[in-house]
């Protein structure tokens, strides 16, 4: 696939890291030439430096051949035009990055696609969503529904309560036979490792599952995790993250929305009914403990600097606060944050990234999700009526090293594979994998 990426920074970077090793032909449009120059030195990827709202610059990125052109700049209203000028040279899908989770409206989104933006992505929505998942289910560090809830990924420490670490994958499962979920990945140190029978879980792992919504008090159970009752929430950082989630709290919960800047504070509290608005340095450890912070259940720090973010987590982890949650948007940090005992964290890019996977696998890609931490991907299939994957059992697929199947939904039914399980027709199937193996699994499920 030919894609164009139009950036002004690091999420343009990102995602050409991650589709170029998804091996597409990528060219990124971006006004800096330093930051591209540093792109060239890492990657054999094609950079023209200019703006993406020039028809000159488009065409030096040959837009007229692009089969998804994708802009992530930071100002909006470039991107939407960017998106405009794009289509009208004839790129085949575009996908426009947006802040103002108000052009999410179906009115405005049809709107749009007359005017050739054919995808809207808000980062800042989603992280929003995320966030108030998080604080409705405390026992994961990170999930993600697939088929409207038929199957969920959850992401889980296994920390020294719980009594699985020691034993190997197929203990597990002959042991803890009630436990119907399957474990397609653990991170470990900062290495991504797919389970096999023998592998054996150890405290300080990362675990992702898949299993049955109605599965987690079993999850609870077997891994020794316990809810919290999240009443009490503070926010640092009223950025636009900061402001939604207090939006989408206030009204069941005691909400505290601390911010440096007085202009942001006056903002949020003319949008904001219940939330009590404080004027103050994040980093002023004496001021959070005199706003609470010792009684607050969840602390979410979203500034937009990731060091503060993960420092005043850690404050309120050792403050006693139960839950937290940072904004991270470095990368090469969340794996460090991980290991530190924060317990979730959120990355624009990598939010942006798994709602993009979906345009660029090949197969019929319903939902994606980049996991945090790792460079692979959890995607859920539409399997087509002539798929390869339709003519074998699983066991002779050939599935590639590096990918295994989570779970299978047919119908309303959810089944966890084995290796004599037959894949149908429009059945949707939940696929890790890793970047080079990606590929080879999503022919398996294409017509």
């Amino acid at each position: 696939m030919n894609i164009i990426i139009a950036g002004d920074g690091e999420v343009g970077f990102h995602l050409a890291r991650s589709l170029r090793d998804l091996d597409h032909n990528i060219t990124v449009v971006d006004p800096d030439e330093g930051l591209l120059k540093r792109l060239e030195k890492e990657s054999d990827l094609l950079t023209i430096a200019g703006s993406s709202t020039s028809p000159s610059v488009l065409a030096e990125a040959n837009v007229g051949d692009c089969d998804l052109f994708l802009a992530v700049l930071h100002d909006e209203s470039v991107n939407l035009m960017s998106c405009v000028l794009a289509k009208r040279l004839r790129a085949r899908r575009t996908v426009a990055r947006i802040t103002n989770a108000e052009l999410l409206a179906p009115k405005h989104r049809d709107m749009f696609r007359e005017i050739g933006v054919d995808e809207l992505v808000c980062p800042e929505r989603i992280a929003t969503k995320e966030i108030v998942n998080l604080l409705n289910n405390t026992v994961a560090t990170e999930f993600f529904d697939f088929s409207g809830g038929l199957l969920t990924m959850y992401l889980v420490r296994l920390d020294s309560h719980t009594a699985v670490a020691g034993l190997s994958v197929q203990e597990l499962v002959q042991r803890y036979s009630m436990l119907q979920a399957r474990i397609v990945a653990i991170l470990r140190r900062g290495e991504t490792l797919i389970p096999h029978a023998g592998l054996v879980l150890a405290e300080g792992d990362l675990a992702y599952l898949i299993s049955r919504p109605n599965q987690l008090e079993v999850v609870k159970q077997v891994l020794g995790k316990e809810d919290v009752a999240v009443r009490r929430v503070m926010i640092v950082g009223a950025g636009r993250v900061g402001r939604y989630a207090a939006m989408a709290l206030e009204d069941r919960m005691r909400v505290t929305l601390l911010e440096e800047s007085r202009v942001r504070c006056e903002e949020a509290a003319a949008q904001l009914r219940r939330t009590l608005v404080i004027n103050g340095d994040a980093t002023d450890i004496e001021l959070l403990k005199d706003e609470g912070l010792q009684d607050t259940d969840a602390f979410i720090a979203v500034t937009d600097s990731s060091e503060t973010n993960i420092l005043t987590c850690l404050h309120a982890k050792r403050l006693g606060v139960k839950r937290t949650i940072a904004l991270v948007e470095n990368t090469g940090f969340i794996s460090l944050s991980q290991d530190i005992g924060i317990d979730t964290i959120i990355n624009k890019k990598l939010i942006t990234a798994s709602y993009i996977s979906r345009f660029v696998v090949r197969g019929d890609a319903v939902r994606s999700k980049w996991l945090s931490g790792t460079n692979a991907e959890l995607i859920e299939f539409n399997v087509g009526k002539r798929a390869p994957a339709t003519r074998h059992l699983i066991r002779d697929l050939g599935l590639p090293k590096g990918a295994t199947i989570g779970g299978i939904i047919r119908g309303k039914e959810t089944i966890f594979p084995t290796r004599d399980t037959q894949i149908l027709a429009k059945d949707r199937v939940v696929v890790f994998a890793l970047p080079k193996a990606m590929e080879q699994a999503a022919n398996l499920f294409e017509s």
